[in-house]
């Protein structure tokens, strides 16, 4: 294992500094009991909602699973492998787009889908939980030490699939208190997917460093993969609760961030 220290710590979320469990047990459970509440109070008025919504009405016009809950009147007989031309438009009216897009969006929550759009409303639900109290970001009990650790000689930042306001909201309302003090910056799948190697060369960019000064830590060896790939460096994180790893594929494993300090 390396001994260099990185310019960058860069982190994913679940399984890494958060518990699975608190996803799928708090925050998932969360955003389901309150998201037909939520569009039915913002769709209409809110214009972030509303650029939301939009792009998931993209993602539904270009899904091809079967079964899926269709957004768009017609998409069946008109959809392509693109997006339709300029001629293409929904409505926000009321009741029949919120309710397409609900159906939608539960779809794929119980898929467990990667959407932007999707993570990005969960976010935004999420907000009112944590900051009433009725959510707190659950983080493993290493995290707070670790985080501290490293901003004093380098920086850290998250990539998470949850959004950035998502990962924001968890560390602002953590139970260590605030911890976005200790984090420089944050990247979600608008930078790209987390199994594309461009997408972790553009973090070093964005964090004006080279690939190499990056070490990434994640649960997923297929996102530490593509970081390799890049020119990261990689860490394996080896957590309680989460699926066993058959294959490492060589990469450094670290079941505690203590050794990591």
């Amino acid at each position: 294992m390396s001994t260099h220290r990185p310019r960058v710590y860069l982190l994913d979320v679940e399984g890494t500094v958060a518990p699975i469990a608190f996803v799928y047990e708090q925050l998932f459970p969360y955003a389901r009991k309150h998201f037909a509440d939520f569009l039915e109070e913002n769709f209409a008025s809110d214009p972030d909602v509303q650029k939301d919504i939009s792009l998931l009405f993209e993602e539904n016009y270009l899904e091809r699973e079967p079964g899926v809950p269709n957004m768009i009147p017609g998409r069946d007989e008109v959809q392509g492998n693109g997006l339709p031309g300029n001629g293409w438009s929904f409505t926000m009216g009321e009741p029949q787009s919120r309710e397409t897009a609900l159906n939608y969006a539960l779809w794929l929550m119980e898929r467990d889908r990667k959407s932007t759009a999707l993570k990005s409303l969960q976010g935004r639900i999420w907000k009112a939980g944590f900051e009433s109290g009725e959510l707190k970001g659950i983080l493993f009990a290493d995290v707070l030490s670790a985080l501290k650790g490293w901003s004093n000689h380098a920086r850290v930042a998250i990539y998470s699939s949850g959004s950035v306001e998502a990962q924001r909201l968890l560390f602002r309302y953590s139970i260590f208190g605030d911890l976005t003090g200790l984090i420089t910056a944050h990247f979600d799948t608008r930078t790209g997917a987390k199994t594309d190697s461009a997408s972790y060369a553009a973090i070093a960019a964005a964090m004006q460093v080279e690939p190499g000064e990056v070490r990434f830590y994640s649960d997923a060896v297929h996102e530490l993969d593509p970081a390799r790939e890049a020119g990261c460096e990689t860490r394996l994180v080896v957590r309680e609760g989460n699926a066993p790893v058959e294959d490492a594929h060589d990469h450094a494993v670290a079941d505690s961030f203590a050794q990591e300090l």
